[in-house]
């Protein structure tokens, strides 16, 4: 068993956290409340630090999840940050969803303190953090995600190396830019089912046992009919990874029209006040055309 420190106890990261704890891991957690982190020890044991370089003190692993670059960069770097007090010859483990520049950056910073450093972001939701089935895209050196492959395996049911540094990151925009055309496509399909007068519910009953298939229609058409997105993965939160997607693509000259298409209706979304609401929401804005929502 390792002893792990543990930083960002949000909505993916307590659970994951936990998972960790469960597995017999010596875990140490920092989060900005005091007050979460206190519910977590009472939860799960372990112990609690005043600030990241607290936490990773004397810690053979450091793990990360917070919200973006900047939330990266002041939990990680400064005399409080995590990069600061992590022993030499440790690894910080990223699972932040963020940009391959950002990781490029903490890797070269992590690497002048002999420390390695992998981008980690994962793919599963709440659901899969909370079940311990998360899917996770790593970038960094093979050395590094050996050693820390049977810890991360405590809260996932798939992890592969992917290459260098930025390689996880750059993995998971390609997650989100299928994710947002697929969601869209529901949308479409379950707006166009019902105005053509068919049972949409049996109607994706039947198309998921075919070429149409996929998780989201699996996981989310139900939801999707009965008007219910008080859960999953918020829209504010797709419109941050699509703003890195695209400010990628720019760069690599990669053409995503759909991806930019789908942010637009996104927007749309924030403007009806549902900046909260789970991606599959895109439904909601079909219907508000028509003034059915």
């Amino acid at each position: 068993m390792s002893k792990v420190a543990f930083i960002g106890l949000g909505v993916m990261g307590y659970p994951m956290a936990g998972h960790l704890a469960r597995a017999g891991h010596d875990v140490t957690v920092y989060n900005r409340s005091a007050a979460k982190a206190q519910k977590w020890l009472d939860e799960y044991g372990g112990d609690s630090a005043p600030t990241p370089a607290a936490a990773a003190a004397g810690a053979e692993f450091a793990m990360c999840c917070v919200g973006n670059d900047d939330d990266l960069r002041s939990v990680l770097l400064g005399d409080d940050g995590a990069l600061a007090s992590l022993a030499a010859g440790g690894v910080l483990v990223d699972h932040t969803t963020a940009s391959a520049n950002v990781a490029r950056e903490l890797a070269a910073v992590a690497a002048e303190r002999d420390l390695g450093f992998l981008d980690a972001p994962v793919s599963g939701g709440q659901a899969g953090a909370e079940n311990g089935a998360l899917t996770i895209m790593l970038g960094g050196d093979p050395a590094s995600y050996e050693r820390v492959a049977p810890v991360i395996a405590a809260y996932a049911r798939m992890q592969r190396l992917m290459g260098p540094v930025g390689s996880g990151q750059l993995t998971k925009m390609v997650n989100q830019i299928c994710i947002g055309g697929l969601v869209q496509a529901l949308s479409e399909g379950l707006h166009f089912a019902k105005m053509a007068g068919l049972d949409a519910q049996a109607a994706m009953e039947v198309i998921s046992q075919g070429a149409a298939g996929s998780w989201q229609m699996d996981n989310r058409h139900r939801t999707m009919l009965d008007d219910h997105y008080e859960h999953g993965f918020a829209v504010d939160w797709m419109r941050k990874d699509f703003a890195i997607v695209l400010e990628e693509a720019r760069g690599n000259g990669a053409s995503l029209p759909v991806t930019a298409l789908v942010d637009q209706f996104y927007a749309d979304l924030q403007a009806m006040g549902g900046g909260r609401w789970d991606t599959s929401s895109l439904l909601r804005r079909l219907e508000s055309l028509r003034g059915d929502a």
